[in-house]
């Protein structure tokens, strides 16, 4: 058995008890809003630390779920985080997997083009002009066709490709197999890791956006959860959740429990599809670090 100094129990005590303080500090926000969202008026007005609803109260919530824009913004968010992280994998893997191949043409050239968009953009009224000529303005697929490619997303995938053995394309275009049968059939299936850390990735961008909804939309019947959740705290009032319904005991939420329980609705499904993913996604960001 190791013995282990009384220095190194004494930093051991001291790291524990930095990050137990940064654990908390990172979960308080989320349990404090947790706890907004279920608690009284009465309670959610009361200073202090709030680490657990003292009188339960699901009045907010029902509140949230009798306007019919929540989920009307739930389908459009569902629609842009399943489809565009979908496309957006498809293209953002074949670029990348073009990208790694050595006999490639110009590519070193693509490869400087991706790195300077990077660097550089046009601007918010040049690229409202471009959505505008491409009519996608009040167009729901403005969501996932400017977002198919990210330079980032393209690059980690690259390095990852580029650490596969390149005897696998060798030993498949000996047999005869097609570029695209090699793609599909060999390599996509050897790179889970980084599809699933690149999807994650994708997803939490297309579920949290809220600027491009605000900007291209003027529809309300198109606009995302997060973009609902913007307007919400923006007014600081319930009117926007609360139109049109009647309430019989308006005493049992203010206008900040009503937010929070939106807060809490449209973080639920990532907090809940992030754990089949983390093993991946480690890995993933792992193995896609190793070449630049």
């Amino acid at each position: 058995m190791i013995k282990v100094s009384t220095s190194r129990k004494i930093f051991n005590v001291f790291n524990y008890l930095l990050l137990a303080l940064l654990a908390f500090t990172t979960l308080y926000p989320f349990i404090y809003t947790l706890t907004m969202s279920l608690s009284t008026t009465k309670a959610a007005t009361e200073m202090g630390f709030h680490l657990y609803p003292k009188e339960i109260s699901f009045m907010a919530y029902k509140m949230v779920f009798k306007n019919k824009d929540i989920f009307t913004s739930y389908g459009n968010t569902i629609f842009r985080t399943v489809v565009g992280t979908s496309l957006g994998l498809l293209v953002t893997m074949m670029f990348a997997y073009a990208l790694s191949r050595k006999d490639m043409p110009n590519r070193k050239l693509f490869t400087v083009i991706l790195l300077f968009t990077m660097l550089f953009n046009g601007g918010k009224i040049p690229t409202y002009l471009v959505i505008k000529d491409l009519k996608l303005l009040n167009n729901i697929w403005v969501y996932v066709l400017p977002y198919l490619i990210s330079a980032y997303n393209v690059i980690v995938a690259r390095s990852f490709f580029q650490s596969l053995p390149e005897a696998l394309h060798e030993s498949a275009s000996i047999d005869g197999a097609g570029e695209f049968k090699i793609f599909f059939r060999i390599i996509l299936p050897l790179s889970k890791p980084i599809i699933m850390t690149i999807a994650l990735w994708m997803a939490v961008m297309h579920w949290n956006t809220w600027y491009d909804a605000m900007m291209y939309m003027t529809d309300n019947t198109k606009i995302t959860v997060q973009c609902l959740l913007q307007r919400i705290i923006q007014e600081n009032n319930s009117e926007l959740i609360s139109q049109g319904v009647m309430n019989p005991d308006a005493m049992q939420y203010t206008s900040e429990t009503v937010k929070a329980a939106t807060i809490i609705v449209s973080v639920l499904p990532i907090l809940v599809f992030y754990p089949f993913v983390q093993r991946y996604f480690i890995k993933g960001v792992m193995l896609g670090a190793v070449k630049g």
